[in-house]
């Protein structure tokens, strides 16, 4: 991992932690680079400048460099229209370039010439992207270049300045872009969803962002999607490289998040989850962990990521939960739930073992006897002790709520 900090305009330390925390947090550790070091640092390459000028002072040698506006530029080789001679002549004749052959791993055969000279050193002192990647390229011994399509139309730079420099280019693959999900032209770190750290905030498994990312542009020839990392790398190459661009989609993101997080055993799902729900205020620190892993098994199934879970079961920790009103109209139209529950509370205040199947059984009985069918009473059952339409299992929400809450609630919605 090596950091490309010359641009001082947009370097920040808050650009960088952004960067090295979403890489950690994706689970994808760099061999050697900041914080581990290795035999070809330093990796900021803002602390590079000394190789810089040793490696500027080659061209400088060689002929293909020259000064212009304080700026220093490297001078293509042969009659070519060039800033250089702009610079110094009226008019010249413009000499078609030799194009630059790029046998990409990815695109094919690319051919690009190039036609003008450009800046390697600003002239402010700092040297361009396109020199230091080139001098890094070749200091750090890379043998493959792996970017987005959009960086293309540099590699006809960096190629003559391979070829400056005496060395073989590296194997090249320019990959798809990632289009953002409304509107047109590719996502940038200021569209919704592009920033790692906020599906860690919002409670995604880093193993599902990883797998849904690997699958943007690539496919591993097959049909699945859910693929662990190792799976990923085995099955890995450069011919299931998609080249037209994918668009990011949170609603697929999501999906396979929500496999991911079914995947969890109870213990893993609620430590987890424990932090959002406190962050959201629906549960308190002293929660009672037997009630929070009972609450937590019913509503996992429905999770896409953690951060639903406050809407998703806040009224098992909550009393005063939201009350829908449509439900509660519709509910109303075709029986008087208050009547309902009336009927059905003593039953469940005498109940001696509160669990899904007691409930059950009891409910049935009490129904056949007024001549009903058992599942009349849910819908208003369900109303009165979530506030919902709808959530997990009835019977057994009731069960894990436990007779106290469940009749308090009925007794508070009957009034």
């Amino acid at each position: 991992l090596r950091i490309e900090d010359t641009d001082k305009e947009r370097n920040t330390d808050e650009a960088l932690r952004v960067l090295l925390d979403g890489m950690k947090w994706m689970g994808m550790d760099w061999d050697e680079g900041p914080d581990v070091g290795g035999p070809y640092g330093p990796y900021f390459q803002s602390e590079r400048q000394a190789i810089y000028d040793e490696y500027l002072k080659k061209l400088q040698d060689a002929g293909r460099t020259y000064e212009k506006d304080g700026a220093i530029w490297f001078k293509l080789e042969g009659e070519r229209y060039t800033a250089y001679d702009d610079y110094l002549k009226a008019e010249i004749e413009k000499v078609k370039a030799e194009p630059v052959v790029i046998d990409d791993a990815v695109r094919g055969r690319v051919e690009r010439a190039e036609e003008k000279d450009f800046v390697l050193v600003r002239k402010d002192g700092s040297p361009v992207f396109h020199f230091v990647n080139v001098v890094d390229d070749i200091a750090m011994g890379i043998t493959h270049v792996i970017r987005g399509e959009d960086h293309l139309s540099n590699t006809s730079k960096h190629v003559e300045l391979f070829k400056a420099f005496g060395v073989e280019p590296p194997k090249f693959a320019h990959i798809p872009l990632i289009l953002k999900e409304e509107g047109s032209g590719k996502m940038s770190k200021r569209d919704k969803g592009a920033l790692i750290e906020e599906y860690e905030t919002r409670g995604f498994l880093a193993a599902a962002v990883r797998n849904y990312i690997s699958l943007l542009g690539w496919n591993p020839k097959d049909e699945r999607e859910k693929m662990d990392i190792d799976e990923i790398i085995e099955l890995f190459d450069f011919s299931g490289i998609n080249k037209g661009n994918s668009r990011f989609d949170e609603k697929k993101l999501s999906a396979l998040n929500a496999e991911y997080l079914r995947e969890l055993n109870i213990e893993s799902f609620t430590f987890l989850a424990r932090p959002l729900l406190n962050e959201a205020g629906v549960v308190s620190e002293d929660v009672e962990e037997d009630y929070l892993q009972a609450v937590l098994s019913l509503c996992q199934p429905k999770a896409r990521s953690l951060d639903t879970l406050a809407e998703l079961c806040g009224y098992f920790f909550i009393d005063d939960y939201v009350m829908d009103e449509k439900t509660g109209v519709k509910i109303a139209k075709k029986a008087d739930p208050k009547q309902l529950l009336a009927e059905v509370l003593p039953i469940l205040e005498k109940l001696e073992t509160f669990d899904a199947d007691s409930l059950k059984s009891a409910l049935e009985a009490h129904a056949e006897a007024q001549g009903k069918k058992v599942f009349a009473y849910f819908p208003a059952l369900r109303y009165a002790t979530s506030g919902q339409a709808g959530g997990p299992d009835l019977l057994p929400m009731l069960s894990v709520m436990g007779r106290e809450r469940v009749v308090a609630r009925i007794q508070r919605f009957i009034g």
